[in-house]
């Protein structure tokens, strides 16, 4: 299979055809995940909880998100990658060029950054620099302190008018692509019909352009009560991990996954 590119998602978008991206951390799943032809690799911080065993995303590294992007890369002849670049490591624009470069050093196609438009002087100069940039809104993982636990974002109104203008803000300035987790359904409606660039969703409806999830999650390897736009994809399968991707890929295709009960309201 032709490996998937940016220009691939745009001409997706454009033809109004749904995408997969599933988290990964290592070369074995990412090999099963281009066998299953997900589209997108999102090496996430996330390890930081699954791999590393802490309580969130805080105590992860560049060098930690280096040495797991290099390792999922190396397994992955299809699927576009895309690494997160970990807490603080985008504090100002000099840090980030260098924290990014050390990512796509190491085999990332692209970056995600958690923000607004406070990130649009960062977007322009890496985009300069030949890194392309997908910014992550609604609910910021990174700045689970400041929100005050992992809570939907977007449900008042003037909430919902900061996330629009965010958006707008971050694609003015170059993003690639955005991504939108806990977040209304109708808020991430409006989102879609204003974003010119490939849109991915987690806990945000049906209309993005994408739908990610944890790979963890989705193969039901969790600890308590799953978050509510998460379903057991190995269950749903034939049984086998690459059967539980293909399942999720072609369910995101097709529009049966998310279904309304793994959305929210505003």
């Amino acid at each position: 299979m032709k490996p998937v590119t940016l220009h691939t998602l745009r001409d997706l978008k454009q033809q109004g055809r749904r995408f997969s991206c599933l988290t990964c951390y290592d070369a074995s799943f990412a090999r099963a995940m281009a066998d299953a032809a997900i589209d997108v690799i999102l090496i996430g911080d996330s390890l930081g909880m699954v791999v590393q065993g802490h309580g969130s995303t805080l105590p992860v590294t560049v060098a930690d998100m280096a040495y797991h992007t290099a390792a999922v890369a190396r397994g992955n002849p299809y699927s576009l990658l895309m690494a997160d670049m970990p807490f603080m490591s985008y504090a100002d624009t000099g840090t980030a060029l260098t924290a990014a470069a050390e990512l796509m050093r190491a085999g990332a196609h692209l970056v995600k950054l958690e923000g607004g438009a406070w990130l649009a002087d960062t977007v322009r100069q890496l985009t300069r620099g030949g890194i392309p940039v997908c910014i992550h809104l609604g609910l910021t993982p990174q700045s689970v302190n400041v929100l005050g636990g992992y809570r939907v974002q977007g449900r008042d109104e003037a909430a919902a008018q900061q996330l629009l203008a965010d958006a707008e803000a971050a694609v003015a300035a170059g993003a690639a692509m955005l991504l939108l987790e806990c977040v209304p359904t109708s808020l991430a409606q409006q989102v879609q019909a204003r974003c010119p660039v490939p849109l991915i969703g987690i806990g945000a409806g049906p209309h993005c352009d994408g739908q990610v999830l944890v790979l963890h999650d989705m193969l039901g390897i969790h600890h308590g009560k799953p978050a509510r736009f998460v379903k057991n994809f190995l269950a749903a399968g034939d049984g086998s991990i690459t059967g539980a991707f293909r399942q999720f890929h072609n369910e995101v295709q097709d529009g049966r996954y998310p279904a309304p009960e793994h959305g929210f309201a505003g």
